[in-house]
């Protein structure tokens, strides 16, 4: 049976948009393993949780739903506390899916984070749209798009990263290519292919370098970026003429994009998107890519790490315990550490897992973070690393509704 010690911890929990101070208390769970369940300054019905972490801070976002108004909120962890909690925007006319969730990013005092708003009457017809903060003139950049081609299709999917000269690198999925006249809106891909494209956010709000990256990707599957000593690489479900959708790279060298690349050879077949993509992270030159495979009805979850900045990798290490459901993330401890953090079915239950992977194969203990559900309102769990604390956030479902829970482990003790 596991044993429970209850640690109390008060600490101001600070608006943004209110001069009103609030102290709640705050009730820390540590459980068997070293995890600790943490309170979080979320409430109602949330869901979408993302995590950043930059120079010893954890930025969080997330999304609160109030009848027809969906709230984009985002809040730090710094010291042991919740500070700048805010609601940055809302809206009535928010795309909202369990899988396409709004990004956050920080940069020298400067924060970037997306959601996604519809452009039509059509379900996959929505835009990127970007809200930034400048540090240097303490204000926020509402409501302005990321994707400039005008079309009503569909755009997501976003990964960002900061930058240089307190800019933000981002890229995302984009559909202008699968509009044909007058076509069916409520499918995916009614014309040609979904592309993968990418551009510079500038402090001012201005984008730039707007390029696309590969003209024929998975319409559905998240895209996942890391910088690198060379610079930003993106990892991401790539789709052939024969419907091979296995997990693709491409790199930024020398200023110029590589030919997209495998990073391994599943060579799954198949004729949908199974809305599931990859997570890569990077410690300097050395890379860690883990994801999602189900070739031959084999569903798993497989890790490769590289050395060389993502030109090469070597063999794909499965991590899983044999009844895989993907949703993955990933963070790199060291030069030749991840950890990683996935779901897969045991018996009747859903489980969210996490573990330690060495580069040369080796495992560290696996630890279940929590019970979820397979449905799709159960999201991706998150993971980020600030110091030698992992900080784990996830949906939880309860019929109809769903609120965010969160989670802290030392890198050390598993």
């Amino acid at each position: 049976m596991k044993t429970f010690k209850f640690i109390f911890v008060l600490f101001l929990f600070i608006s943004c948009k209110s001069d009103q101070k609030r102290e709640p208390i705050i009730i820390s769970e540590t459980i068997d393993g070293g995890l600790q369940i943490m309170e979080n300054p979320v409430s109602g019905n949330s869901s979408l949780p993302r995590l950043f972490s930059n120079n010893g801070k954890l930025f969080f976002s997330w999304v609160e739903k109030k009848d027809t108004l969906t709230i984009l909120n985002y809040s730090i962890f710094q010291k042991g506390n919740w500070i700048s909690t805010e609601e940055i925007i809302s809206g009535a006319d928010w795309f909202t899916n369990w899988a396409d969730f709004p990004a956050i990013s920080e940069n020298n005092g400067n924060i970037l984070t997306s959601f996604l708003q519809k452009s039509a009457i059509g379900t996959y017809t929505y835009d990127v749209k970007l809200n930034l903060y400048n540090a240097s003139n303490n204000a926020w950049k509402e409501n302005f798009i990321l994707n400039n081609d005008g079309t009503q299709s569909e755009h997501g999917f976003v990964s960002m990263l900061p930058y240089k000269s307190d800019s933000f690198f981002v890229t995302w999925l984009d559909g202008r290519n699968t509009t044909v006249g007058d076509n069916d809106h409520e499918t995916h891909g009614g014309g040609g292919a979904m592309t993968l494209r990418a551009a510079i956010v500038n402090s001012d709000g201005s984008i730039t370098a707007d390029t696309l990256l590969d003209n024929r990707i998975c319409d559905c599957c998240q895209t996942s970026a890391a910088m690198t000593l060379n610079g930003p690489v993106v990892v991401y479900r790539d789709r052939s003429e024969d419907e091979i959708r296995d997990i693709s790279i491409v790199r930024l060298v020398d200023g110029k994009w590589t030919i997209p690349s495998a990073v391994g050879d599943d060579n799954w077949k198949i004729a949908g998107c199974p809305v599931n993509g990859p997570s890569i992270d990077a410690y300097e030159n050395n890379l860690a890519v883990v994801w999602f495979t189900a070739m031959e009805s084999n569903p798993k979850v497989q890790i490769a790490f590289s050395k060389d900045n993502g030109e090469t990798f070597g063999m794909p290490i499965r991590i899983d315990s044999g009844l895989a459901l993907g949703r993955v993330d990933v963070i790199m401890q060291s030069e030749n550490i991840a950890v990683v953090c996935w779901m897969e079915d045991k018996g009747d239950d859903t489980l969210i897992q996490l573990m330690k992977v060495k580069n040369d194969g080796t495992k560290s203990n696996l630890i279940t973070i929590s019970k979820t559900s397979a449905e799709h309102a159960s999201g991706f769990p998150q993971i980020e690393i600030v110091d030698n604390t992992v900080f784990i956030a996830w949906t939880a479902v309860d019929g109809i509704s769903s609120s965010i829970k969160t989670a802290s482990i030392n890198v050390e003790s598993f």
